[in-house]
């Protein structure tokens, strides 16, 4: 079911989130974390994903983006089949204490919301045409800010999977392209 949030200007960048289906906490393993990571990079590579800002929470994504190409839906579309099929198979084979469970929330969702066999992520992207510097500002500290108010970490830039470490110019798992923003002054 659509919530209105559609991508309708096909060179904007857009404020993103894609959430696991009942909010299953898929990414407290690194292993998910890992694939989600490396299928952006990929994108980034391969796909002309322009990637600003990132966080990787327990079960959902937050990504500031626009595509090269024009086709931010298909990013989205290829991010998660492919890391819904790695997903899958890491479940099946990874010592995954979960598992039952897992499989079990999948098919749910699956059977009583999609019609499919099985489905790791809802079908809403929850897409934010960015529209102002104001508003890139704001959904830039929303992304950075997320682990800090989960109470995962003190400060931003301590998270390892968030842009946040790119904007502080400390190691990160995952080049952005970094936004300028506007001087403050108070």
């Amino acid at each position: 079911m659509s919530t209105g949030y559609k991508i309708l200007d096909k060179e904007g960048m857009y404020f993103l989130t894609f959430q696991i289906v009942g909010w299953v906490d898929i990414f407290t393993r690194k292993i998910y974390r890992d694939i989600a990571i490396e299928s952006l990079k990929y994108c980034q590579q391969h796909k002309g994903l322009n990637l600003f800002a990132y966080v990787i929470m327990s079960n959902h994504i937050h990504l500031l983006a626009q595509s090269e190409h024009g086709n931010l839906s298909g990013f989205i579309r290829d991010f998660k089949s492919y890391t819904s099929k790695r997903f899958f198979e890491v479940v099946d084979s990874f010592k995954e204490s979960r598992k039952d469970w897992m499989k079990m929330v999948f098919t749910y969702h699956a059977k009583y919301k999609s019609k499919q066999d099985n489905q790791i992520w809802t079908n809403d992207n929850h897409a934010e045409l960015i529209y102002s510097q104001k508003f890139i500002e704001q959904k830039l500290n929303y992304i950075h800010e997320n682990p800090v108010k989960s109470g995962i970490v003190a400060k931003p830039e301590d998270y390892l999977y968030s842009s946040a470490r790119n904007y502080a110019d400390i190691e990160n798992v995952l080049d952005v392209i970094k936004l300028t923003l506007k001087w403050k002054t108070y």
